[in-house]
């Protein structure tokens, strides 16, 4: 792996996952909505950001493409007089919507490179994780979970591989500091994860530590 591109790189998992690659002698990139440093300036979310960020990175051959970019904005929503509609617009324009602009975007120099697609979806995406909150947020990981389930078997004959992930419950902005794991281990083995990713596993459905996760 030579090259790699990160949304949602300016903190959490995804800064981590941007440096472990650096310092793994990947030629990583990473987006953000406010970009600082090295990052790339893209919200997901805005069709236009997504083909500037695209024209920004340009024909470099992309080996690695990480959709890790996702905001879970309903945790305190009742169903009873939460959840309005401009709530499940912004959730899914960002986690659902945005995964699929990315890639199409970056769609030539995944191509180039023969590269892989890794999606990083939650748990709380799977049917078999049910819950009372967060309908938003679930509704939309389970929409991605599907989305890159069907976008493998579409690009698999160009050599491309897709992998989605549950990153594990990590002590982030979004995780909590009672969360399970740190961001440093979340990332290390996500990556171990995407490194394993082949034809012959595209479309899995995989957490963190590489065991299978249920659909």
């Amino acid at each position: 792996m030579k090259t790699a591109l990160i949304t949602g790189a300016n903190r959490g998992i995804g800064a981590e996952m941007l440096a472990q690659l650096n310092a793994d002698g990947v030629t990583a990139r990473g987006t953000a909505r406010d970009p600082s440093g090295d990052l790339l300036a893209c919200d997901v979310a805005d069709a236009a950001s997504v083909t500037a960020m695209a024209t920004a990175y340009g024909d470099t051959p992309l080996d690695l493409l990480v959709c890790n970019a996702g905001i879970f904005i309903d945790r305190d929503e009742t169903i009873e007089t939460g959840y309005p509609a401009d709530m499940w617009a912004e959730e899914f324009a960002t986690n659902v919507t945005g995964v699929f602009l990315t890639i199409q975007a970056l769609l030539p120099n995944l191509r180039a490179a023969k590269g892989k697609i890794a999606i990083i979806s939650s748990q709380l995406g799977s049917s078999t994780q049910l819950g009372t909150n967060g309908f938003i947020y679930r509704a939309s990981k389970a929409a991605v979970l599907n989305l890159g389930m069907n976008v493998a078997q579409t690009v698999k004959p160009d050599g491309i591989a897709v992998g989605i992930y549950h990153p594990g419950w990590v002590q982030t902005d979004m995780g909590g500091e009672s969360a399970a794991i740190t961001p440093e281990a979340s990332a290390s083995g996500l990556i171990a994860r995407f490194k394993d990713l082949s034809l012959d596993k595209t479309g899995c459905f995989e957490n963190w530590d590489g065991r299978p996760h249920a659909v």
